[in-house]
């Protein structure tokens, strides 16, 4: 039995109508129209279903509609500011980070969790917080690179 539920979404209330067993991914995409979210593996492996809920990395692709009622939930649509790219946003296209771009939303957001935390990460630490998204196009070092990059233009208010 669907219900309606409250989700915040890159900042606005909206109200929508769920199934109990409703994944994020699939009411991001097909009831919201946010479909930068990228549904990958659908199983929790690849990453590409990475949104932030109150700024953590989730795996929408096993996390329920329900479960982030009134948390505010992040997707890439929420990153820019009318037309300026967000800093990170802006590294991964400058460094060369995109290939295919299938990746790149849960990449972005998975780094600007990390940013939020570590204004200056280590490769380490880049390399672990990324480690639950994976790309099949590059080998990672224009990705480092992009997050390194965004990390020095980054002022906390934009992370």
């Amino acid at each position: 039995m669907a219900h309606v539920i409250e989700l915040i979404v890159n900042g606005q209330k909206t109200e929508v109508l769920v199934k109990p067993n409703e994944l994020l991914v699939d009411v991001l995409r097909d009831k919201l129209g946010l479909t930068g979210t990228k549904k990958g593996c659908g199983a929790g492996d690849c990453g590409a279903c990475t949104v932030l809920v109150e700024g953590e990395p989730v795996l929408s692709c096993l996390t329920l509609a329900v479960s982030c009622q009134g948390r505010p939930t992040e997707t890439i649509e929420g990153l820019a500011k009318g037309q300026s790219l967000h800093p990170l946003q802006r590294a991964f296209a400058e460094k060369g980070a995109v290939q295919c771009g299938y990746c790149t939303p849960g990449m972005i957001l998975s780094a600007k969790a990390l940013l939020t935390k570590s204004r200056t990460p280590t490769q380490e630490e880049i390399k672990h917080a990324m480690a639950g998204n994976l790309c099949r196009c590059t080998g990672y070092k224009k990705i480092i690179e992009a997050i390194e990059e965004a990390a020095h233009r980054t002022d906390r208010s934009e992370s």
